[in-house]
């Protein structure tokens, strides 16, 4: 899992806890917490909660020292899976496997399912968009690229908000910034971001 600094607490067990089921889903048959506490890097006292709460929801068996899916669980993980990979296909059209990868994992636990829908959308139209700072002032667009080739950036504007697929608009301009609308959120992004952030017109269905 990628790094977590800076993002809730609430947020860090929604993500171990999908990862967990992500793992178990991958390795298809029984598996130690020592396992899962090597592929997953947070502190124990997040793996513990999360492997509590997934057996209070009936989503893990434990028997001994080792963890199962239940059928539950299974269908859970199924989801996980298929977000996962909506993401990652939609990202490979631009770029290379290994960065579709990389970044699908951070961006499954934080899109919608109305992202998911919207980027079914620009896959279907190969929508592209263009840069948001040429984007026209309060046109709402679907965002359909941003930067992956510096990882530490594409996770600030993750921790944004500002993921494929997610609904802006463009509401105002300052001399070093744009102000972006997303989620009745408004904030101001700079320019030199901006750029490299593209958008397409949004189309209702």
């Amino acid at each position: 899992m990628n790094s977590i600094d800076g993002i809730k607490e609430l947020d860090i067990l929604k993500i171990v806890k999908e990862d967990v089921l992500r793992i178990l889903s991958e390795q298809e048959q029984k598996v130690t917490l020592v396992v899962i506490k090597s592929e997953i890097k947070v502190s124990s006292s997040f793996i513990y909660k999360t492997i509590r709460s997934l057996e209070e929801n009936n989503l893990i068996d434990i028997e001994d020292t080792f963890i199962r899916l239940t059928k539950k669980g299974r269908n859970e993980a199924k989801n996980i899976a298929k977000k996962h990979n909506l993401l990652e296909n939609y990202l490979k059209e631009t770029r290379n496997e290994r960065e579709a990868h990389q970044a699908a994992h951070l961006l499954e636990h934080y899109v919608s399912e109305e992202v998911i829908n919207n980027i079914k959308k620009l896959s279907t139209f190969r929508k592209e968009g263009v840069a948001l700072t040429k984007f026209q002032l309060h046109t709402k667009g679907i965002i359909t690229d941003i930067p992956l080739s510096d990882y530490g950036l594409f996770e600030r504007i993750v921790s944004m908000g500002m993921f494929l697929g997610e609904n802006i608009t463009i509401t105002g301009e300052i001399p070093h910034a744009i102000i972006v609308n997303i989620n009745n959120k408004k904030f101001a992004l700079d320019k030199n971001i901006a750029k490299e952030i593209r958008a397409a017109e949004y189309e209702k269905s």
